[in-house]
């Protein structure tokens, strides 16, 4: 139970290499990777939407907390000039296969506003014949004409944000939402014609208990989410002074939080939902589940999900895009992207071009954090870092979480919960600086 990365990227962010980075280089990754991507499925879109009108304590995302919606118009403005920017780059109209609208509260933002983004976004591109568009949702703030316009528009998947049903720790956490609003709102998406709804539960929490955690998740299953992702509570006050509202003294321990994890797990799985690479669950009916079952899940920055692309451009402030061998990061605070938008700018305030040996590290990690296992049988994935990490990999394999071949690794069965502190073995940017003070969450 040691702080670790998630490992939505390898390097990860604190370890970025901004030296190499400069914004003619992001602009030139982005001119080969939208050619590349002009052909195959095509790209991703992820767009941040910061506004909540109150914030959830427990919350490490980058959000503004706001009940003024004259906010909504100007950062639709600036996202589409951002996206301007991007088309400018580009030969042609760029093939879209994938959007996520992300926060913050995506439906802070009226449905006429929403619907004046995306319209826009839609009628400069290619969209492609696999394209799959989803939204994260709070059940308190949407509506009908929320679900039916996005729906208009191409969106099939709905992921709600439900954390945990107890009362008492709802109260704790500032996210009041009733079971029945739940079910409301998942009903009405799925009579408007959604095909997949996801749920996202929190262990970890203040207040939880493995009695609470088994209540949510009967529940949880009572409603048949298509996918759930079952994440550990990331405690960082040091990042988010909201968290600050309760201590570590208010939380499990490593061993209570363990349980919690457990408990969950096994209350899922007796429901019906198979485990999928790390924190996540789904029904063998979902096309999360078929990735795992073919070895075609991939992990970005937008965490699992069933393809990879080649290129993710990430909109908004704080919003991070990749190309396949660099990443680039937005302005974290709002008034900083809209400086940079209005000087004609992308608004990218730091990135990194990756390594030989990061791009080697990298897929490593991306397999095992998805596939369970991986590989360096072949040369183009070999290199002295990744015979390193065998090294710090063998009380692992000793305490039987792993097995280690001539050239191959697989995890245990036993090992699942450990997935972070694996790919940690991976991490050699981590290993040559280990950092003075703590700035990622605990492992368990």
């Amino acid at each position: 139970n040691v702080p670790g990365p998630r490992y939505t990227s390898y390097p990860t962010v604190p370890y970025w290499d901004t030296k190499g980075f400069s914004l003619p280089v992001w602009e030139e990754s982005i001119r080969s990777s939208l050619k590349a991507s002009s052909s195959g499925d095509g790209m991703s879109i992820y767009i941040h939407l910061p506004f909540c009108e109150s914030l959830c304590t427990y919350c490490g995302c980058n959000t503004r907390i706001t009940v003024n919606h004259a906010v909504e118009q100007p950062y639709v403005k600036a996202l589409l000039l951002e996206w301007q920017m991007y088309l400018d780059l580009s030969d042609g109209p760029p093939r879209i296969c994938e959007i996520h609208l992300g926060g913050g509260t995506p439906p802070f933002f009226s449905p006429e506003n929403l619907a004046r983004l995306l319209v826009q976004i839609l009628s400069t591109s290619v969209i492609s014949e696999k394209a799959e568009f989803s939204f994260e949702a709070h059940p308190g703030n949407t509506s009908t004409e929320h679900l039916q316009t996005l729906y208009d528009l191409g969106f099939r998947r709905i992921s709600l944000g439900i954390q945990d049903f107890d009362p008492y720790v709802q109260e704790l956490v500032n996210r009041i939402q009733p079971f029945e609003k739940v079910l409301a709102v998942t009903e009405e998406a799925r009579r408007i014609g959604y095909t997949s709804v996801n749920y996202d539960l929190i262990y970890g929490l203040p207040g939880q208990t493995v009695s609470s955690v088994l209540g949510t998740i009967k529940q949880v299953s009572s409603l048949k989410p298509d996918r759930i992702a079952f994440y550990s509570y990331a405690h960082i006050p040091w990042i988010k002074p909201g968290q600050r509202k309760f201590t570590a003294n208010d939380l499990p321990t490593g061993k209570e939080k363990g349980l919690l994890y457990e408990a969950g797990r096994a209350g899922l799985q007796m429901a019906g939902y198979e485990e999928i690479g790390m924190d996540h669950f789904a029904l063998q009916s979902d096309s999360l589940y078929r990735a795992a079952e073919n070895k075609q899940l991939h992990r970005n920055f937008m965490g699992y999900t069933h393809r990879y692309t080649p290129l993710l451009i990430g909109l908004g402030v704080s919003a991070i895009s990749e190309t396949s061998n660099c990443y680039a990061q937005n302005e974290k605070k709002v008034e900083d992207y809209y400086r940079s938008i209005l000087e004609g700018r992308l608004p990218v305030f730091k990135g990194h071009v990756l390594t030989a040996a990061d791009q080697i590290l990298r897929k490593h990690i991306l397999r095992i954090i998805c596939t369970m296992e991986t590989s360096w049988d072949d040369l183009s994935m070999q290199c002295d870092e990744v015979f390193d990490a065998l090294g710090r990999l063998r009380e692992m394999e000793d305490d039987g979480l792993l097995v280690i071949g001539s050239s191959s690794l697989h995890v245990e069965e036993k090992g699942r919960p450990f997935l972070r502190n694996i790919c940690m073995a991976f991490d050699a940017r981590l290993w040559a600086e280990m950092p003075q003070s703590q700035i990622f969450s605990k492992t368990v």
